[in-house]
């Protein structure tokens, strides 16, 4: 998902979570007034962002602490938990929404248009609701807009969504963006039941808002789950630190390069390289520790950078079958 630059996750999931919890406690108050599955559908799609959004904060949190359990720290807490607020956006979120969605399909109720304008039945409420819901998600997912901006400049929208090694900012912008979509067709499907007499226009709402948190979902758990497998650094990464590697002094070639993130901000490099062949055991090492200055100084992200002398890398007496394997 999101890229490395200067992004503030921690301002976008705090946004984001104080915007959902009021948006969640007036749609349940609506769907309870206006007997709305739709909105009532809103309501736990809501709700469980909310939580979604303190699952992101406690994964955020929990990358930063030190452990001797684990000998490169817990970055990957960064991607673990957005993969479980995955899970629960397809199970609580949009699941819920297809059965409710489905069961009030089955056995539509027939809304009373006489009592339009009423507080206690009336779908006036879930209107008023959704709207004001609307302005609060607009909010939360202009925050989350502005920092994705920010952090991913001049990189196509797709490929900053998918292909970085950040997933927090561009899931909860993909979750704002859903909501919003998911309030203007519960505005919709309320408003045409409320009009027509027929509450079947509810029911598709629901169904329709499920399937869209469901696709989302899958969408978020495919790119977290590709993450957490151990996704190599990006190829301008390993390019420019393949260039500071041979650029500098008694290095001849790089012959091997591996590269994974652990987290958004941490990646560990594993390389071969070739040496001048008449430096003593006292000049390679000093020639390694000097790559790794070089590399850390232009690239902090390599947290961990291990370098192995080797003239022909992996490869070396290798028939093509195995080294496919």
């Amino acid at each position: 998902m999101s890229g490395h630059g200067g992004g503030n996750p921690v301002k976008v999931i705090r946004a984001a979570l104080f915007a959902n919890l009021a948006i969640a406690i007036c749609k349940f108050v609506a769907a309870y007034l206006s007997d709305s599955t739709a909105t009532l559908a809103e309501a736990v799609h809501s709700l469980a962002d909310t939580g979604n959004q303190g699952l992101l904060f406690l994964g955020v949190t929990l990358a930063l602490k030190r452990d001797d359990r684990y000998a490169f720290g817990r970055a990957m807490e960064r991607y673990f938990w957005p993969f479980i607020v995955a899970l629960l956006l397809f199970s609580l979120g949009g699941a819920f929404a297809l059965y409710e969605g489905i069961h009030k399909a089955i056995h539509p109720d027939v809304p009373d248009l006489s009592s339009f304008w009423s507080f206690r039945r009336g779908p006036l409420t879930s209107l008023v609701v959704l709207g004001l819901s609307a302005v609060l998600e607009g909010y939360s997912c202009s925050v989350a807009l502005k920092e994705f901006r920010l952090e991913n400049k001049g990189k196509d929208v797709g490929r900053a969504l998918f292909e970085g090694k950040d997933p927090t900012i561009p899931l909860v912008l993909m979750e704002d963006i859903s909501a919003l979509i998911g309030l203007t067709i519960a505005f919709i499907a309320v408003g045409l039941a409320a009009f027509t007499g027929n509450g079947i226009f509810d029911a598709i709402g629901s169904i329709v808002i499920g399937v869209l948190l469901m696709v989302v979902a899958v969408l978020i758990a495919r790119d977290t789950h590709s993450l957490l497998i151990g996704e190599r650094a990006t190829l301008e990464d390993e390019q420019r630190t393949r260039a500071i590697t041979e650029g500098t002094k008694d290095v001849v070639s790089v012959t091997q390069i591996l590269t994974m993130h652990l987290g958004p901000d941490f990646i560990v490099l594993a390389m071969k390289v070739a040496f001048e062949p008449a430096l003593t055991v006292e000049q390679v090492e000093r020639t390694i520790n000097e790559i790794e200055r070089r590399i850390r100084a232009e690239q902090p992200r390599m947290k961990k950078i291990f370098v192995e002398p080797d003239s022909h890398g992996d490869l070396r007496g290798v028939v093509p079958d195995e080294a496919a394997s």
